[in-house]
Order: structure tokens, then C-alpha cells, then sequence
């Protein structure tokens, strides 16, 4: 199939960047990122500076090949990552759009390469468990409600792509940040330092310069482990509460 690629060039962040268009032949079975070798293979071979973007596991699971494809963050394809995505998903003579994530808090490093570390400092400002248990214990010790169980797996999904984020009109971080929290506040475990670490997590969010949240619903739509919009409401509920419960 034969392609042509609008691929966003920029050499660094005070760099004004665009669009850059190029010919590519490509195979339905190829994954997105292999089209993407197959392009830099060509522009290598041509003496001329390959695209830069951000790959790892290939597998769905580590989050760092943040693209946004004609408009949408990882491509057409829901509940899926950009290195999971495949041709066969495009036509024959198809133009594709390809530029990196849009959020003030990640700023541009090259091409389609962002800086995401904003999400890391959210995570370490209590996204953990301090608290010493000592022995991990056996798996059955503590009765967990099912339900209770399964929301915080569902949570832990998160890959922290920053999809959400990039989908989001504000730029927020509100589906990350409420995972995170979700995840470990909905067991035993983390509840003791629920109210701390919801403070905490969300001051840090707003520090790096995300975006508030509107409900507009994007990110859930976009993300590509389907991570629900209850969180957010969830986190809402928690940090309204932890902030009273500090006044008294």
C-alpha cells in the first residue's frame, strides 16, 4: 500500500517545527511503528535525518509511543497503542497526519519525542505506599471486596501514556492522577494515606501546568486501557473531603 505521511519535524523545543511530507510503501500487516522504520530507513539511506519518536516494548504495555494520527491520540483504532495499531487499519493512498502530544506540560523534545517526566512527579509527589508491612503477607490475609478489588486492578491498567491528557481540550491530567490514586486507595493497604496522598498528587498535577477537568469525556474515549471516568470522580469526591476534613 502506498502512503503518504504528514509527519511533524521539529528539531528541538524553541524550535518552531511543521510538517513535513513524505512517500512511504508500507504492508497491511505491518504494525504503525514498523511503517515508521520502514520511513526512516528510507530517510537514512537518503543521507537525511531519520524521525524521532518513542518506542519500548511493543507490546501494548509501557506507554511511550505517544503519536497523535489524524487527530486522535494512538490512531483510529479504540482501546489501543500506537504500536498495536496496524496498517490494515489505513487504504491504499491514505494521507496520515502524525504529530506528537499537544500539552503544555510536555514539552517537545524532537519530531514526535515529548518530555512526559511531569507524570513521573506526580507519581513520586504519593503515588506509593510508605507505610512499613514488613513480610508480604500471604495473598488471602486481608478480605478484599470483590468489586473493590476488581475497580482497583481496573485502575492499576493505567500505563501513563499521557493519551488522556493529549485527548483532553485543557490538557488535563485528571484520568492519570485519579488511576494512580484509585488504584491504590481502593485497598486496604493504601487507605491509610488516602487523604495525604490525594492532596499531595493533585497539587503536583496542578504545579506541572495540566489543565482543570470539564468532563468533556475524551480521555476515557481515547485512552488505550479504557480506563474509566469514575476515577475522576472518585478522586473529586476524595480530595473534597480530605480538604475538609484538614479545615476541621
Amino acid at each position: 500500500m502506498k502512503l503518504k505521511l504528514n509527519v511533524w519535524r521539529q528539531s528541538n523545543n524553541s524550535d518552531k517545527g511543521g510538517f513535513v511530507s513524505y512517500n512511504v510503501e508500507a504492508d497491511e500487516h505491518m504494525s504503525f511503528l514498523e511503517m515508521m522504520d520502514v520511513l526512516n530507513e528510507k530517510l537514512i539511506s537518503e543521507k537525511k535525518d531519520p524521525v524521532a519518536f518513542e518506542h519500548d516494548c511493543r507490546e501494548g504495555i509501557c506507554g511511550t509511543c505517544n503519536m497523535v494520527i489524524n487527530g486522535r491520540p494512538h490512531g483510529p483504532q479504540k482501546g489501543t497503542t500506537v504500536c498495536q495499531l496496524h496498517m490494515r487499519q489505513f487504504k491504499d493512498g491514505d494521507t496520515i497526519a502524525i504529530e506528537p502530544w499537544r500539552v503544555d506540560a510536555f514539552p517537545i523534545i524532537k519530531d514526535l519525542v515529548v518530555d512526559r517526566s511531569s507524570l513521573d512527579h506526580i507519581i513520586q509527589a504519593g503515588g506509593y505506599i510508605s507505610v512499613n508491612t514488613g513480610q508480604a503477607p500471604d495473598g488471602n490475609a486481608i478480605p478484599i471486596d470483590k468489586e473493590e478489588a476488581s475497580a482497583a486492578f481496573d485502575a492499576a491498567t493505567c500505563i501513563g501514556c499521557g493519551a488522556c491528557a493529549a485527548a483532553c481540550p485543557n490538557g488535563s491530567a485528571m484520568l492519570f492522577t485519579s488511576a494512580k490514586v484509585a488504584h491504590l486507595g481502593k485497598l486496604p493497604q493504601g487507605k491509610v494515606e488516602h487523604k495525604k496522598r490525594v492532596q499531595k498528587m493533585v497539587a503536583q498535577m496542578d504545579k506541572e501546568g495540566f489543565g482543570f477537568c470539564s468532563n468533556v469525556g475524551a480521555c476515557e474515549v481515547e485512552c488505550p486501557k479504557e480506563i474509566s471516568t469514575e476515577n475522576i470522580a472518585m478522586l473529586n469526591r476524595s480530595y473534597l473531603g480530605s480538604m475538609m476534613s484538614t479545615n476541621d
